[in-house]
C-alpha cells in the first residue's frame, strides 16, 4: 500500500496543478491602520481621576476669583514678571477678546452641553490620560459656567472673572484669562494630541 502524505503547504485545484500559497505578510490588508488591543485600566479609576482633577482646579479657580476680587482693582494691574506676567482685573461679559457681549446667554448653554457630553463619553473611560484631559476641560467648562449662572448681572448673563494677564497688564495682544480658561485650553489640546497619536478613551490604541 502505497502512504497518503497531506500536502500542508499548497493546496491541489481539480486540474492537478497547485495553488501559490498566500503568505500573511504579503496581504495587502496589512497596511491599514490596527487597532492593537492593550489591557484595559479600571473605569472606575478613570472616572475617579477625571472627578478629582475637575474638583480640584474648579476650586483653584472659586478660590483665584475670590482673591482677585478682594485684591485687585479694575483698572491697576499688578507687575507679578515685568514683561511677562500681571495681574489686571476685569469683569468679562462675552468670550476672549470680550467677543460676544450681546448673546451671553449662549456660552453658559455651550458650557452645559459640554458637561453633558463629557458625562457621556466617560461610560467608555478607562485611560487616565484622556482621563487627565476630560477633567480639564469638565472643570473649565464648570468653572466659568459658575460665573455665568451667579454672578452679576443675573442667571446665564454673569460676568466671567478674569485676571491673568500675559506681556503687559492691558490684555493688548492676549486676552486676559483665569485658571478656569487655562484648564479648558490645556484639556483640549491634550485631547486632540491623544487623537492624533492614536489613544483611544477605552485604552485601546490604533497603530498605523
Amino acid at each position: 500500500m502505497t502512504p497518503v502524505v497531506e500536502d500542508t503547504a499548497h493546496e491541489t485545484s481539480k486540474d492537478g496543478s497547485r495553488d501559490t500559497p498566500v503568505s500573511p505578510e504579503t496581504d495587502s490588508r496589512d497596511d491599514r491602520p490596527q487597532v492593537t488591543s492593550e489591557p484595559r485600566g479600571s473605569r472606575r479609576r478613570a472616572v475617579t481621576v477625571l472627578a478629582v482633577i475637575a474638583v480640584v482646579a474648579v476650586v483653584l479657580d472659586i478660590v483665584s476669583k475670590q482673591l482677585a476680587m478682594t485684591h485687585l482693582r479694575e483698572g491697576d494691574p499688578v507687575r507679578v514678571i515685568p514683561g511677562v506676567l500681571y495681574f489686571s482685573l476685569i469683569r468679562n461679559r462675552g468670550a476672549a477678546f470680550s467677543m460676544g457681549t450681546t448673546i451671553t446667554w449662549v456660552f453658559p448653554t455651550v458650557a452645559i452641553v459640554v458637561i453633558v457630553a463629557i458625562g457621556y463619553l466617560s461610560r467608555r473611560l478607562r485611560s487616565i490620560t484622556w482621563a487627565i484631559s476630560l477633567g480639564l476641560v469638565l472643570a473649565g467648562a464648570v468653572g466659568n459656567l459658575i460665573d455665568r449662572l451667579f454672578r452679576a448681572p443675573g442667571p446665564f448673563r454673569g460676568e466671567v472673572v478674569d485676571f491673568i494677564s500675559l506681556f503687559n497688564g492691558s490684555g493688548r495682544g492676549f486676552a486676559i484669562f483665569n485658571v478656569a480658561d487655562s484648564c479648558l485650553t490645556i484639556g483640549v489640546f491634550l485631547a486632540v494630541l491623544l487623537e492624533v497619536l492614536g489613544r483611544h478613551r477605552d485604552g485601546s490604541r490604533t497603530r498605523t
